[in-house]
């Protein structure tokens, strides 16, 4: 189909946003898309599909609507909104037993809600935390309906079945679609900003910080130990470079670092998780 940008102004008018106009409008696209299944013309198929898609974007943008306020723009809104009604256009198939709005509504909620989960974050969380922040717009109105108070946060975990931990990430996750400017003030009678906060690059404090912190237990490595630490990370060889210097395989090497990096997080307290990280 075209973009819609070019698509044509429909040739047939109907009637204002009246409940009559609507029935007019659904009889027109029901009739239109019954020529498109006869016709045997690409280019009357597509002309025909131009003015189904014309005579129903107020279906798409009211959909869209729906979805205000929730981290996307309203011009973006209304932009997946019409692809997914391009998309009902396409797919939508008269011998199937359902009307044309029956069947495009959802497909266009749909992309909508395609587009916020592939989209829509700014600080993009796990699939399980997404889905959770999903549940949980369902679950708190109806909690807060039936107590006739807002639900604590240990009545929330319960209805979800999820630790307190979960439920606080998923917590976090709401405001993953936003994102606060590093030029917004700390406080109101403020004259710092959230950047002001943030380490610059090359923070000697930081330098200082994890030289004191890896010192004890860099401390109790043996002397080849400590020169293979040195090789790889402060000379930055390969190594199969260092194997050359220490006069062992290039496999014994990776399995002497193995074994450092394993004392060190041992020593400094780093879970295997966390090191992973």
């Amino acid at each position: 189909m075209t973009p819609l940008a070019s698509v044509p102004t429909p040739t047939t008018q109907v009637g204002p946003r009246t409940e009559s106009g609507h029935r007019d409008r659904l009889e027109l696209t029901e009739s239109l898309l019954a020529r498109i299944a006869r016709s045997r013309s690409v280019r009357e198929r597509r002309r025909l599909k131009d003015e189904v898609v014309l005579l129903n974007l107020g279906l798409a943008d009211s959909i869209a609507a729906r979805y205000v306020g929730r981290g996307i723009e309203w011009d973006d809104l209304v932009q997946v909104g019409r692809v997914g009604l391009l998309k009902a256009v396409d797919g939508y198939r008269a011998d199937k037993g359902c009307r044309f709005p029956a069947y495009a509504s959802p497909t266009i909620a749909g992309e909508i809600k395609r587009y916020f989960r592939d989209c829509g974050w700014m600080v993009r969380p796990p699939r399980r935390l997404q889905e959770l922040r999903n549940q949980l717009r369902s679950v708190e109105p109806d909690l807060q309906q039936q107590l006739h108070r807002a639900p604590s946060a240990g009545e929330l975990a319960g209805a979800l079945g999820i630790e307190p931990d979960e439920l606080s990430d998923a917590l976090a996750a709401r405001s993953g679609y936003t994102a606060v400017s590093l030029d917004a003030p700390t406080r109101a009678d403020s004259g710092m900003s959230l950047g002001d906060g943030l380490p610059e690059d090359g923070d000697p404090y930081e330098v200082v910080e994890r030289a004191e912190w890896l010192r004890p237990a860099l401390a109790k490595l043996t002397d080849r130990d400590r020169r293979v630490v040195e090789l790889r990370f402060v000379d930055g060889l390969t190594q199969e470079q260092i194997g050359r210097h220490l006069g062992v395989s290039q496999m014994q090497v990776c399995r002497l670092l193995a074994g450092i990096l394993d004392r060190l997080r041992d020593d400094l307290g780093i879970s295997d998780a966390e090191a992973t990280a």
